[in-house]
Formats: structure tokens, C-alpha cells, sequence
């Protein structure tokens, strides 16, 4: 039973004596079940407080940076502000570097004007480009731990990735497309914000993959670049539905929904199947009102907090933990709305 605790510490929180907790802790019997579970407890109670301890008092500057549409920001910030309570008594204050578009140029100058700054830690949502990736090596060099989130660089020095298997998410969308539009004919429009971002390109593997091995007679239509934004997004809808008439579902990976279900009504072609991706107020709002048919959501509250953790696990403030596993993907149709969700 390791520990790092004085027996005399122990046999107090327990309420046991010494005699009794020496015998426990160097299994030399005599003593009954319960009071071994007494003992097992007493050493949690103990490495809780302790853990307490080490947070009183410490404050952690953490820097968000993210290239994201506005929706999705607002909902990471709002996310994280809504955890900040169960973190204490430690105190987390948070800077954000938020932009919609750009080269990855800007997110490399945004790091590297935070190295110079100094902080305890770094949520990064960004482009996979070999320059951030050097950028996320100097900051980890200079001793500022990097938590990629949503998508992932799995070529640098991160720390950890945090978000969901996204190969596995994208097989779950092909999977539901089969399912919900059965033998009806017709092709798939998949739409991407941006080619740069290893999470959409993920989905968009693991999605194709899916629909070759079981709809291989299924013609896939891709769009990207659109950034996720409404007014690009929609011009690139519209001139994909003009050239291909057999267009009848949606995989969106990237978002830009709003404008996605305009050009089908602007040139009155019905969508019967469509999947997104992240309960969004714009996606909430659509699947409430049934306009589109699923969305593959993950709890990015949850998120948030285990990007916190993990960055303050690497300050020495919380314990050791094991490897960051996959967030869980929640498929959410308009009858099982998390609660809470709101438009």
C-alpha cells in the first residue's frame, strides 16, 4: 500500500492506533476487513488534502489560442468560465487569442509573444503547419506546457491532446448517413472548413473509409476552405449543388451550417439526411428545429477542465495521472438534448 505519509499521520485521520495501522500497511494480519478499508481511507482523505494544500493560495495564468468561427470560441470561453468554481481553491485566470481566419503565421506570432510574456500553460486549437509545430517546441523549451484541444499536433511537443477520437467520430457520421438514408439514391455533400486542421481531415478519413467499404455506389462531394463561415461557406454550397443535381445529404465537419441549409433552399433542393458536428448555438437552434438530423457533440466542458488539470498536474500542483483518453462522442438527435443546452 504506498504511500508517503508517517504512520502517526495516518493512525489520526484513521482513528486507529499505530499498532494497527503498522500491521495494515505491512500485511501482518489480526486485523479485520473494515479496519484495513479505515486505513485505505484514511490515506485518500490524506493525499486529497494534501493536494488541496499545494493549490491554496496558487494562481495559474492559462493562454487559449484558437483559430475557430465565433461560435465555437464563445462556447470554449463560456465552457471554461463555467468550470472555473470547481477548480479552486486554486485560482486559474486566462488570457484569450481568439481569430476566425488567417495564416498560421498569426498563431506563431500569438505564441511566440507568449513565450516572451511567460505562462503556466497553453490551449491551443491550430493549424497543423510545421511552424506552429516549431513554435509549440520553444514554448515547451522555455518550460510552458502546450494542450492541443479539438485538434490535435501530434508532431510536437504538446503535452497532451484533449478532444475526441476524430477518425472515429467521422466513421460514426458515414455510419448514421447509411442507416438514415437507406436505399434512397443520391450523393453526399462533405464540407470542410480548411484542410490545415487534423481533426476535419481525421473525419473526413475515417468517414470515407466507411462509405467506400459500405457504400461504395455513393458518390462523395467535397468542399473546403470555407472556414466555417457563413459567407464563404455559402457560395462554396451553392456551386457544388449547380454542378452535381444528385446531391441529397450532408456530412458538415466544418460548420457553416446556416448557409449550408440556404443554398439548398435558394435553389429548392431538399437535404434529406445531415450531420454536424458540436452542439453549437447554431447547431442547437437547427436541431431543435429539425432541420438537421444529428449532431456528434462531446462535452467540452469536461474538456476544458482536463485541459486545465492536465496543465496543472504539469506545475506540480496535482498528481500524477494517467495518459488523457478520448472524449466521448454523444450522438444528439432533437429527443435527447443534453440538459442544460440552451439556444
Amino acid at each position: 500500500m504506498g504511500h508517503p505519509f508517517p504512520i502517526r499521520e495516518i493512525a489520526r485521520q484513521a482513528g486507529l492506533s499505530e499498532a494497527t495501522v503498522d500491521r495494515v500497511l505491512n500485511g501482518r494480519g489480526g486485523v479485520r476487513a473494515s479496519t484495513e478499508q479505515e486505513v485505505r481511507r484514511a490515506i485518500a482523505d490524506l493525499d486529497r488534502q494534501r493536494t488541496q494544500v499545494r493549490l491554496v493560495g496558487r494562481t495559474f495564468m492559462l493562454d487559449i489560442v484558437m483559430q475557430a468561427p465565433e461560435r465555437f470560441t464563445t462556447a470554449v470561453r463560456a465552457a471554461l468560465e463555467a468550470e472555473l468554481p470547481a477548480l479552486h481553491p486554486a485560482v486559474l485566470r486566462s488570457r484569450f487569442h481568439f481569430r476566425e481566419t488567417g495564416p498560421a503565421r498569426e498563431t506563431v506570432t500569438a505564441l511566440e509573444r507568449i513565450a516572451r510574456r511567460g505562462s503556466q500553460g497553453v490551449i491551443l486549437k491550430a493549424p497543423d503547419a510545421p511552424e506552429v509545430t516549431d513554435a509549440v517546441g520553444r514554448l515547451v523549451d522555455a518550460g510552458i506546457p502546450v494542450v492541443t484541444l479539438v485538434t490535435d499536433l501530434p508532431a510536437s511537443a504538446r503535452l497532451a491532446y484533449v478532444g475526441i477520437d476524430n477518425r472515429a467520430a467521422g466513421a460514426t457520421a458515414a455510419y448514421l448517413m447509411g442507416q438514415w438514408l437507406g436505399e434512397r439514391p443520391g450523393n453526399v455533400l462533405t464540407s470542410l472548413s480548411s484542410g490545415s486542421f487534423r481533426n476535419e481531415e481525421e473525419r473526413e478519413m475515417g468517414f470515407r473509409s466507411v462509405m467506400r467499404a459500405r457504400h461504395p455506389a455513393r458518390a462523395l462531394v467535397e468542399i473546403t476552405e470555407g472556414q466555417g463561415l457563413d459567407a464563404t461557406q455559402y457560395e462554396l454550397v451553392r456551386a457544388a449543388l449547380e454542378r452535381d443535381p444528385e446531391v441529397r445529404a450532408v456530412y458538415s465537419i466544418g460548420g457553416g451550417n446556416n448557409a449550408t441549409l440556404q443554398a439548398f433552399a435558394d435553389l429548392g433542393r431538399e437535404c434529406a439526411v445531415f450531420v454536424a458536428h458540436d452542439l453549437d448555438q447554431d447547431n442547437t437552434r437547427l436541431l431543435r428545429e429539425q432541420r438537421i438530423s444529428a449532431v456528434l457533440h462531446h462535452d467540452l466542458r469536461q474538456d476544458m477542465r482536463e485541459a486545465c488539470h492536465t496543465v496543472m498536474r504539469a506545475q506540480g500542483a496535482l498528481p500524477p495521472a494517467g495518459p488523457v483518453l478520448p472524449s466521448a462522442i454523444q450522438v444528439v438527435t432533437p429527443y435527447n438534448m443534453p440538459v442544460g443546452v440552451k439556444v
